[in-house]
Formats: C-alpha cells, sequence, structure tokens
C-alpha cells in the first residue's frame, strides 16, 4: 500500500471517530511540518507551536478532506497558511526558507564537519547561499513558492501544481525563471 492510500485510510478512520488515527498521521508528519513551518518562523519553539496548531486546525476540517489531494499537500496548505497568518499577527513578513545548504554540503553523516571543510570553502559556500536566499527573498511570491517546494520540499512538479492551484506548465515556468534569476546573481560570484 502507498503512502497516499495509507493517508487516506487513516483520514477515513479519524472522519468515522477513530481519534488515535489521527496520532498517527500527526507522528507521521510532525517533523517536516515543524520543519517546513521553520522555513517562515525561524524560533524553534515558536514553529513547534504553529505546527501544533496547523495540526488542530487539520483535525478540526478533517471532516471536508475529500481526498482530492494528497494528505500530506492538504497538510502542506494548512501549515503554510498558518504560518503566514502567525507572522502576520507578529507583524512580520515571511521570509522564504532556513534552509542552510552550506551547513549541509559541510558535515558527514555523523554530523561532524567533513574535512575538506576548510575555512576559506566554508565562507565561499555562505557566500553562496547568503545570495541565493537574497535572491529567492526578492522573487514574487508565486516563483518564491515554486522554488521552495521543488527544492527545499521535493515536490513532483504535479504536486505543486495542485498545491498552487495552476498548471503545470505554469509550475515549470514559475521554476525555471527562479533558477534563472539565481543563476544570474551567482554566475559573477561563481566566476571569481
Amino acid at each position: 500500500m502507498n503512502d497516499k492510500a495509507l493517508d487516506q485510510q487513516l483520514v477515513v478512520r479519524v472522519q468515522q471517530g477513530d481519534k488515535s488515527a489521527y496520532d498517527l498521521l500527526v507522528r507521521k508528519y510532525q517533523n517536516r511540518v515543524v520543519s517546513l513551518i521553520r522555513r517562515y518562523v525561524r524560533n524553534p519553539m515558536d514553529a513547534e507551536d504553529v505546527a501544533q496548531e496547523a495540526f488542530i486546525k487539520a483535525y478540526r476540517a478533517l471532516a471536508n478532506f475529500r481526498g482530492d489531494s494528497a494528505f500530506y499537500t492538504w497538510l502542506y496548505r494548512i501549515a503554510i497558511n498558518t504560518a503566514k497568518n502567525w507572522l502576520v499577527s507578529q507583524g512580520r513578513r515571511p521570509p522564504l526558507a532556513d534552509v542552510d545548504y552550506a551547513d549541509a554540503e559541510s558535515m558527514d553523516e555523523s554530523g561532524r564537519f567533513s574535512e575538506n571543510a576548510s575555512p576559506e570553502r566554508m565562507a565561499l559556500q555562505a557566500e553562496i547561499v547568503d545570495n541565493i536566499q537574497q535572491v529567492v527573498d526578492h522573487l514574487p511570491q508565486d516563483l518564491r513558492t515554486a522554488i521552495t517546494l521543488r527544492e527545499a520540499e521535493g515536490f513532483s512538479y504535479e504536486d505543486i501544481a495542485e498545491a498552487m492551484d495552476c498548471p503545470v506548465g505554469t509550475v515549470r515556468s514559475r521554476i525555471f525563471r527562479a533558477r534563472d534569476a539565481i543563476d544570474k546573481k551567482l554566475k559573477p560570484l561563481l566566476e571569481q
């Protein structure tokens, strides 16, 4: 049984009153949702609170879930909207992401920095990540969302189209334009 079918089965059980089935869904997606929300809400404690609020909202709305999309895609939308609403209530603008690719590249499987992580290399990687983040932060919202879903979340083009409520061709165009903007900004830095 694939993930979507298993999730749908758990949703049906929750809709029939089995609260323990929702606990399974929460456990399954809790880390992903918190990680997703951390891209908007940088404080880990606040991110956990916002994630909890998103799961509560999802539970209350689960009776209306029809299964037209994957459960995680539906939950993703709720989580993002909850994070954005939290930021607005705090008087802040949503950032794009909290991903530090340089650190991930410099660490080995045990979580320690690898031997090839020289200070110069780490500084260059940090500068590249900063530049990427600046470009992405200044992209229009539709391009930012598309590139984040693709590169940070690993969504397929079809799932992005569903999450953004637009055709797959539009998703491809938005991701292409976002990547092109990033490439133009990084080219001079990489040529140095």
